[in-house]
């Protein structure tokens, strides 16, 4: 025969005190309420009573699911490990779990995605999934969902982001380049709809200008190993005395690599590679590549801070954090006048 459930006045009781303050100490968002001596007393109480916590009534009655919707345009890219591990660390800690959507780049399928998450009753969004003009950000402000921007921005200023400098990063990239001699640097850049790809390839053309270069550049179709190569393909067919690649991400550098060895072209010898995110495993790459470092995991963390307090406070203020990167030297890039003895 099973045991009866016990009642949050059963366990007051037991602790002699209020039910009021049962609810607190059984809360985690609100136990901080309660004398530190009392909560634990109340705890030892309620877990000898076999007290278990019925939080989906509890959160019916009050409107809410403590469900965070999570959407990712490619759950295989490397570069959204870190950031959902930021914002699980973060939700789990405020007492909310994340429900994580492999969304893709189609606008009807991520609506999709999110009217499902919709009738779950999830509390916010968290979007790795943004284009420049976003249709997704538009149906989530129109029902109400509050929403924050990881990784990626739209052009609209119309919800919080947080992401990283990316004009700072392709700085970094040029001057780290220039500084080894190199002229005849080309951007393979990210789909250009994207805040990523578009940043980049003007913060490229703006590095470059400073220092009174001009560089060819080829837009990549994705964010992939094979996009990569086929710009490069292009780039190398067009303008044959390239000596330095700077790509827009890791997995776009991978691809340049290949196109590199289709041609019998070595890298650093003949052409030296700048990646973008330091993605894991890019040190254990052949070469081990330089990049710019992005704190993907500190992003996800800030980015599920901030929706937490949005919801909170329920206030519809706009923030923006830009994280800056860092130029991480490794032993794909050389001096021009090196690679040209090589």
């Amino acid at each position: 025969m099973s045991r009866p459930v016990p009642t949050i006045k059963e366990i007051a009781d037991a602790a002699g005190v209020h039910p009021s303050t049962v609810s607190r100490a059984l809360n985690p968002k609100k136990r901080h309420l309660v004398a530190k001596e009392v909560a634990g007393r109340i705890a030892v109480q309620a877990e000898a009573l076999g007290y278990q916590p019925n939080r989906l009534a509890a959160n019916l009655r009050l409107g809410r699911s403590d469900l965070i919707g999570v959407l990712l345009p490619d759950i295989a890219n490397p570069v959204f490990g870190p950031i959902l591990g930021g914002i699980a660390e973060v939700l789990s800690a405020e007492g909310y779990a994340p429900i994580v959507a492999n969304a893709g780049n189609a606008p009807s399928q991520q609506v999709g995605f999110v009217e499902r998450l919709l009738s779950q009753r999830v509390d916010g969004m968290i979007l790795a999934t943004v284009s420049q003009d976003d249709e997704l950000v538009g149906f989530c402000i129109q029902r109400g969902l509050p929403v924050m921007l990881v990784n990626r921005s739209e052009a609209q200023d119309r919800v919080s982001s947080v992401v990283s400098d990316d004009n700072l990063g392709m700085r970094l990239a040029v001057d780290h380049l220039g500084a080894l001699g190199h002229r005849r640097i080309a951007h393979v850049a990210g789909p250009l709809s994207t805040s990523t790809g578009a940043q980049r390839r003007d913060g490229f053309a703006h590095a470059m200008a400073r220092r009174g270069l001009n560089g060819a550049v080829r837009e990549a179709a994705g964010y992939s190993r094979e996009a990569g190569r086929l710009a490069a393909t292009d780039l190398l067919d067009a303008a044959g005395d390239i000596t330095a690649v700077v790509a827009a991400n890791d997995l776009l550098a991978l691809g340049v690599l290949d196109a590199l060895a289709a041609r019998r072209l070595r890298c650093p010898g003949d052409v030296s590679l700048v990646g973008h995110n330091d993605m894991p495993l890019m040190d254990v790459v052949s070469p081990p590549l330089t990049t710019v470092r992005i704190e993907h995991r500190e992003m996800g963390r800030i980015a599920a801070r901030m929706l937490v307090e949005t919801i909170k406070s329920r206030s519809s203020e706009l923030r923006h954090v830009v994280l800056s990167p860092e130029l991480v030297v490794r032993q794909s890039t050389a001096p021009r006048a090196v690679a040209a003895r090589a």
